[in-house]
This record gives C-alpha cells, sequence and structure tokens, in this order.
C-alpha cells in the first residue's frame, strides 16, 4: 500500500509538471509519459522507506484544503517576523535576548511535528534545534518573551499547532 501510495503521488506530480498532452495537436508526448513511469518507479523504489507510514492518509481531501488555509497562515507569520527582526536590527534600542526555549507540541505524527519544527524554522527570529519523541522542541528564540514551557509554547507553537493538526494527524 505505501509503495502504491507513492507511486501514485508521483505519477501525479510528474504528470502536472511536465503535462505530456498537448491540448493544440490533441496528441499525446509518449516519451514524457513513459519517462513519468519510469522516474516515478525509481522514486518508490528509493524513499518508500521514508516517505509515510500511514498511505491511506494522503487519500483524504479535506488535509488537503486544510493545507491550502495553512499556506497563507504560515506566510503571514513569516511577513510579521520578517518585519520584527528587520525592526530589531534597524533599532538600536530594541532588546535582544536570545536563548533556547523548551516547547510542547500536541502533534502525534512525525511528519506533523517535522512540518512544526520546518514552519518555525521559516520565521524569521526562531530556529528549531531539536525534537524529541514525546513531544518537545527545543527552539533558539531570538527575543525570549517566556522560559516556561506553557508559555513559550503558546507564542511560538500555538499559531501553528491547531491547522498542522487537522492536516497530519
Amino acid at each position: 500500500m505505501r509503495r502504491m501510495g507513492l507511486f501514485l503521488v508521483s505519477m501525479v506530480i510528474w504528470y502536472l509538471l511536465a503535462w505530456p498532452y498537448n491540448f493544440q495537436t490533441q496528441s499525446m508526448d509518449w516519451q514524457i509519459f513513459f519517462a513519468g513511469i519510469v522516474f516515478s518507479i525509481l522514486a518508490t523504489i528509493l524513499f518508500v522507506e521514508v516517505f509515510t507510514r500511514y498511505p491511506h492518509k494522503l487519500f483524504a481531501p479535506v488535509r488537503y484544503f486544510w493545507a491550502l488555509c495553512y499556506l497563507p497562515v504560515l506566510f503571514f507569520y513569516m511577513l510579521i517576523a520578517n518585519l520584527d527582526v528587520v525592526y530589531r536590527v534597524i533599532h538600536p534600542k530594541m532588546p535582544i535576548n536570545p536563548g533556547i526555549v523548551k516547547v510542547k507540541t500536541n502533534l502525534k505524527s512525525e511528519s506533523g511535528r517535522t512540518a512544526l519544527a520546518n514552519s518555525i524554522t521559516l520565521t524569521p527570529g526562531t530556529l528549531s534545534v531539536d525534537i524529541t519523541d514525546d513531544g518537545y522542541l527545543y527552539i533558539h528564540w531570538i527575543n525570549i518573551k517566556s522560559t516556561d514551557v506553557e508559555g513559550a509554547s503558546r507564542q511560538i507553537v500555538s499559531r501553528f499547532e491547531p491547522l498542522l493538526v487537522k492536516i497530519f494527524d
């Protein structure tokens, strides 16, 4: 099932990127078509172990809806964090109090935790340092506002976690 899921996802991505059918001439470019099959098989053989443990989750359309809803949220917080870091660099009186804080996530899947860590890292002023198996992340923060786990989790994790739960768990 995992192999079939990865093969189908690889094929769909290949054909969406290459688009072997020409609507003007109403013909198929068979080289691109068969190359898609070959490369999808190759991707399936090479990456099946790192792909996913629950491939049936890939076929839930509601997850794609929430992923599309997540992108504007991520971009909004990236923009706000960029402006904050730029202001801290330009304005000499702005505090910079860097350090590493421990935050807690309620995400159960490894993919969800990885997406959360990547979202935090993409937000300027924060950097994911480590993820533990029991749901803790260690984050380097440019200006520590809270040192306790609950407070730091509320300020860093809570903006991303509600949507990531709907996508990955």
